[in-house]
């Protein structure tokens, strides 16, 4: 993990973030429509906190975007070939740092149904079920991440 850097993501990492989502295996099969022409735009990367975990080559390994006005994680990926290396965890202390510097009290994570046990596994609680809507047409898990000092 050593040779493993986060950084705030630019404009100009937009197609390698994009590409990194619409690649994920975890979106294979009934998941496909989820990602099918998604766009990881450079204003939306310039709006939001957004982080890469970059290896020494510079190559983009995950990312996570975090919403502060609405205290969610809006994104949170992991390259297929680079997950079991913490990354992900990595990211998610990360997103939690950066949550609480903000002065959040928690952050909402609605998870792609298979991440659930990742969320858990990280630090995440669950808080209920969003119901299908629009193009999901499954429930997805509704976690929450607690950054009182309480919680830490």
């Amino acid at each position: 993990m050593s040779d493993i850097t986060l950084r705030r993501a630019t404009a100009d990492d937009s197609r390698r973030l994009t590409r990194l989502v619409r690649t994920s295996g975890a979106y294979a099969g009934e998941y496909a429509s989820m990602v099918d022409g998604y766009q990881v735009g450079g204003a939306y990367i310039e709006h939001h906190p957004v982080y890469v975990a970059v290896d020494a080559a510079g190559r983009v390994l995950g990312f996570y975007a975090l919403l502060l006005d609405e205290a969610e994680l809006d994104l949170a990926f992991v390259a297929d070939e680079a997950q079991g290396r913490g990354i992900g965890r990595l990211l998610m202390e990360h997103m939690t740092g950066e949550g609480r510097a903000a002065g959040l009290d928690s952050i909402r994570v609605v998870a792609h149904p298979p991440a659930e046990e990742f969320y858990l596994r990280t630090g995440a609680r669950r808080t209920g079920t969003v119901p299908p809507a629009g193009h999901t047409h499954w429930a997805r898990p509704e976690l929450r991440f607690d950054l009182t000092a309480d919680a830490a």
